[in-house]
């Protein structure tokens, strides 16, 4: 039985649109979170709310950039 090549679940054509989309959505909810930051007082800050736009941000920000490298032609 012969080996089949890995590919890639995503079409190489993609590259360049998701991470424009990924890359905006992620610049998008770090604004929202520094502007957060920035209105709330200390009393009034919630943690997880904290968390959660963070870890959202930090994960569309991870893949724009790693779809970034990839339509640019540096394969990680």
């Amino acid at each position: 039985m012969a080996p089949t090549p890995v590919t890639s679940p995503v079409p190489a054509t993609w590259y360049p649109t998701l991470s424009v989309f990924m890359l905006a959505i992620g610049l998008v909810v770090t604004a929202s979170f520094f502007i957060y930051e920035a209105t709330s007082s200390r009393r009034n800050r919630n943690h997880s709310k904290e968390l959660a736009t963070g870890a959202v941000a930090s994960v569309f920000l991870g893949f724009g950039s790693l779809f970034l490298l990839l339509a640019s032609g540096v394969y990680v």
